[in-house]
Formats: structure tokens, sequence, C-alpha cells
């Protein structure tokens, strides 16, 4: 073993806040580019902070001010921050083996994690080939369905349909298949062809100026309608998340789901729900297909796997697609991702999946969601830019607007939803909003943190309306 250096490297840097924190900061703005960030964005954006512990549904950044965690970090720690036994499972692991070739061989920890996913996911999804995260999970899930339809003799199987305002992720076909391609063309295009996308069950504001239940779910009939005017052979899958936050945390109605697996059963057409944020307890369920009794041919899953303590994304196949890359047969799937099943991550989400059981955690993201819920419910009528209230579990969102009666939206990157969050942070409470607000708290909070978390929103909406140029 090599001797232990005499001065740990990150000594050398002279980057203690204690000691120093504008120094610190200045290396944020020279040296990290943060996601969906414009650059030095920690210094020059006041909705970005420099975050430095957690316990709960609480985080405190590096001047000591504590925060309630009202998005779960970015929709995905479920089990709330400061977990120790994930921290000390991840640390036993690494201590044992860290690593093993993604193609070559596995480890304890990685079978345990597909056996436990198999027995948690619904119906027959039973075989797992694990990822970094939810955009490679769902880039695996669309590779895998092309490959799948050409074994079984129909190349010509390549259109994918996706939903308008949903999101997949940020590798190249995960993007491609994204509904809003305003924010991608411009620098992207041309995307990865083969995409159509039909409009989303938006009861609030649908595009076919409908009514519910009046309307008898023509959104999902406009699916039907689309695979049969390009010609159902040429079509390998439609792509769905159960619920789209993207979207604005639209709850499609009861009958849509059991009527889009039948309408992709008839075309012999592959069901891929991404279930990205909503797996693993978020809705009230541990995976939102439950809420509808539908089993897809493929989910993929990240976020709420590990609750955001190692990277980790899984995409679950039914047995008949598993079954087409039989070895036997010599057909490998023709895709490799080096930390596919890392050790350390799967580990880290064994622990977690363990507290999420063990605590109820699932039942508590019901029970405090439907009182969430009926709060923000109750709340809305005194508020006069929330035009509409969505929600199941713990995943729920205000629409705002400028008038009620018309449904004016207020712009999606306007100064308005900047200040929103200024006031909210203001008062304690860090959570994302653009059209919406949206309120996606972890699934260990309790009954006090839901009514302080309410009592901020009232109180800031107040505040927001004050200042409003529209009232």
């Amino acid at each position: 073993m090599p001797d232990e250096p005499s001065l740990s490297i990150l000594a050398t840097l002279g980057l203690d806040p204690e000691q120093d924190l504008d120094a610190v900061l200045q290396a944020a703005a020279d040296h990290v580019w943060l996601h969906a960030s414009p650059w030095q964005a920690l210094t020059t954006c006041s909705d970005r902070r420099l975050l430095v512990s957690g316990h709960g549904c609480t985080v405190v950044d590096v001047h000591g001010r504590a925060y309630l965690d009202a998005l779960s970090g970015l929709w995905l720690v479920n089990v709330g921050h400061g977990r120790s036994a994930i921290a000390e499972a991840m640390a036993r692991q690494a201590n044992t083996l860290a690593y093993a070739s993604a193609s070559r061989a596995t480890t304890l920890p990685t079978i345990q994690l597909a056996t436990l996913l198999a027995r948690l996911t619904p119906g027959d999804l039973s075989t797992v080939l694990f990822s970094s995260g939810g955009s490679e999970a769902v880039e695996s899930a669309l590779k895998i369905t092309r490959q799948y339809h050409t074994l079984r003799g129909e190349p010509e199987r390549y259109k994918v349909i996706a939903r308008r305002g949903s999101y997949h992720g940020a590798t190249y076909g995960a993007m491609s298949i994204s509904g809003a391609p305003q924010s991608v063309d411009p620098y992207y295009s041309p995307l990865v062809p083969g995409t159509f996308t039909v409009s989303a069950p938006y009861c609030y504001r649908c595009d076919y100026r409908k009514t519910y239940p009046a309307c008898e779910i023509y959104c999902v009939d406009a699916i039907e309608d689309l695979i049969v005017y390009e010609n159902p052979r040429t079509v390998a899958a439609v792509i769905a998340e159960p619920i789209s936050a993207a979207c604005g945390v639209v709850v499609p109605p009861p009958e849509y789901f059991p009527r889009l697996r039948d309408i992709c059963d008839r075309h012999g057409v592959l069901l891929i729900f991404d279930e990205i944020i909503t797996g693993f307890g978020r809705t009230g369920k541990m995976f939102a297909a439950e809420h509808w009794g539908v089993v897809p041919d493929i989910m993929t899953l990240a976020k709420g796997l590990s609750s955001g303590y190692a990277p980790i994304g899984a995409t679950m196949c039914r047995a008949h697609i598993a079954r087409q890359f039989d070895s036997a047969k010599g057909k490998a799937l023709a895709h490799l991702l080096t930390f596919g099943g890392q050790a350390v991550a799967c580990a880290a989400a064994l622990a977690n999946l363990d507290i999420l059981v063990q605590e109820n955690l699932v039942d508590n993201a019901a029970q405090q969601g439907r009182y969430l819920l009926s709060q923000l419910q109750d709340l809305a009528t005194r508020h006069p830019t929330v035009g509409d209230v969505r929600g199941l579990g713990l995943l729920c969102a205000l629409e705002l607007v400028k008038d009620r009666r018309t449904k004016e939206p207020f712009a999606a990157e306007g100064p308005e939803s900047t200040r929103l969050l200024e006031i909210l942070a203001d008062l304690g409470m860090l959570t994302r909003a653009d059209t919406n607000l949206y309120l996606a708290p972890p699934l260990c909070i309790q009954r006090h943190e839901v009514d302080r978390l309410v009592s901020i929103v009232d109180t800031g909406l107040t505040r927001f309306e004050q200042e409003c140029i529209y009232l």
C-alpha cells in the first residue's frame, strides 16, 4: 500500500467556508457549472444556494439558514435527508467491493436489489437493467424497445408516441421524446427522428376544448387515432409519465391508463411508464401504476430508488420483453453503461428501500398527501392567483394565473415566478415554480410540517399578490 499523503489534497485548496466563504463562492463561480443554469449561477442567481447539511425535511445553507425542502431536492429525497443507515450501508460496500464490470460480472447488492425490485413492481416486471440515473433509464428503454421489435422480425417499428409537456430526460433520445421542443430545438435540432406527440390529459387546459367526463377521455383515443394514422406496424411504443410533473402535476382521469393499455395491446405497441418521479411511494402507492391497475411493458425508475444518496436508475422489463434477448440465441442487448448496477449505489438503494418499507412511508405519503391537498384546496379559495389545485400523494401543484376567470397564465420564465420563489425562501421554504408552484416534500413529512408548509405558501402568496401588478 502506498504511504498516506501527509496533507490532504483538499486541504491545499484552502476552501473552508468557516474561514473564507468568499473564496468558496468565487471557486464555485470559476469552476462549477450548475445543471440547467447559466454560468456562474451560484453567485448571480438568487434562487441558487450552497447547501451544507440536511435532516428529515429540512436543509441548511452555508450561512446557517434552515429551509423546509418542499421539493425533496428534485422530486427524489423520499426518505428524507441525513439518513445515517444509508451512508453506513454505502461505506460497508465501498470497503468491501465498490465496482465490478457492468457487462462481465455482477455483485451481491446488485442481485439483491434486482430481486427486490422484481417483487415490488407490479405484475410480471421482472428483469432489471441498471443505469446511473433517469435519463439513462429512459435511453435504455428506447434502445430495448427498438431491438426487441427487430428481434421479433419487425424492424420497421421505430416510432415513439409521447405526450406534450412531458419530460423524460436530457440525453439525446430522452430529450427527443420529451414534449417541450421549444426549449431544445434552437440548440439541438434535428432531434432523433420518429417521435410524435399528443396532448396530455390536462383537464384544466384541454387542448381539445372538451370537458371531463363528457369528453369520454378523447385525449387517450387521440393516441389510437395517431397510431392508426402512422400505421400501427411502424409504431414501437407509447411512453407516458403516470402523473406528469413537468406538465404541471397532471393527474389523468381514472379511465385513461386502462384504455391506453388496451390500445397498445391491440396494436402490438409497447407501453412504457416513466415512473422516475412517481415511483417509490411518491403518489401514495409504491408505484403510480398501481392506482389504475395497469402493468406497463417497460418501467423506468430512478430518483426515489436511492433518495438521491447515490446516482442510480433502472429499466424494468416484463418477461416477454427479456425473453427476446435470450443468450442461447446470441441476441445480446447492444447497450452498455459503465456504472450500471454499481455496487455502492445498489447498497444505497437497498438501505433506502428498507427505510421506505419499515417506516411505512408509502402509507404516510398517502395520508399526509390527502391532508396537504385538502389544505391547498382551502387555501386556493383565498388567493385569486390560484387557478387550479392538483395532486396525488405528496406530488402536488398550484397552477398560478393572472386571471382566474380567463385562466391567463403567468410567463413560465417571467419575473413573477422568480419573485415568488424569493418570497418563499425568505419565509424558510425551497421549491420550484414556473406557471405552477410545485410541492413535493419528503415522504417522512409529519402533520405539523405540512401545516408549516401550507402556512408559508399562504403567507407567500399573500405577499406575492400584494406586489403583483395584475391584481
